[in-house]
């Protein structure tokens, strides 16, 4: 077992601070965090009074507090905050039950930021974190629905139980038996147009998420790029 840390504010001194990053490149990051124009209107003070962590859920069953969010970025801790990029974030089941803070505190929202810029950096808990979607996210542009009946597999919801293992080897039955606007296949939910996939596409890259998928992902990234090359030239579009 690791030593007991000598900051309160930490959670585990073998993983406190994260020395083998530099100063400059926390300072950066966290400098990012606050620069955000939503920062501002997230964070006014703490009262101490525990609202936020009682009403927390994923505070009942990780070591995540949503008040040791907000302290650090109110103190500008910047090793601590560091710390919490790479960790507690995740952790965060984005529900803004933290929103019930007295002095006006959004928790969830700082994190919301804190993420953003852990994606855009291609930070290894973002990476980490985003495995799993990668595939939802190629469905979703490759079909325009985020979930597709042949995703139902045991290793991909092993929370699920054995009810997924029936589900999967079912799957084609069932789906014959569903009305025909399904098209009785497996590897999409419905049918989108190809219209809606290029607009889709285009606000992605307008925004910026695109960038921010090559960073976690560029491998998906690059399937993207090659998925949507052609359609965008059916529909006469230059990027």
């Amino acid at each position: 077992m690791p030593a007991a840390t000598k900051d309160p504010y930490l959670k585990r001194d073998h993983v406190a601070g994260h020395s083998d990053v530099d100063r400059a490149t926390k300072e950066r990051l966290i400098s990012q965090v606050m620069a955000d124009s939503r920062f501002g209107d997230y964070l006014y003070g703490c009262y101490e009074c525990g609202i936020c962590v009682a009403a927390c859920p994923s505070a009942r069953f990780y070591d995540f507090s949503p008040r040791r969010i907000a302290q650090a970025a109110a103190r500008r801790d910047v090793d601590l905050m560091f710390q919490q990029m790479q960790e507690d974030i995740w952790e965060c089941s984005q529900c803004f039950s933290c929103l019930r803070c007295p002095r006006g505190n959004n928790p969830g929202g700082v994190i919301t930021i804190m993420r953003e810029v852990a994606v855009k950096e291609g930070l290894h808990s973002a990476k980490d974190a985003l495995a799993g979607y990668s595939r939802i996210i190629y469905k979703i542009m490759s079909t325009g629905t985020q979930v597709s009946p042949d995703m139902l597999q045991p290793d991909a919801f092993p929370d699920w139980g054995p009810e997924v293992k029936d589900v999967s080897e079912n799957l084609d039955l069932w789906r014959r038996m569903l009305p025909p606007e399904t098209m009785h296949t497996t590897t999409t939910g419905w049918q989108v147009a190809d219209r809606t996939l290029v607009e889709l596409y285009v606000i992605w890259l307008e925004t910026g998420a695109l960038d921010m998928i090559a960073q976690v992902d560029q491998g998906i990234h690059m399937i993207l790029e090659e998925i949507m090359e052609e359609k965008l030239e059916e529909e006469g579009i230059e990027i």
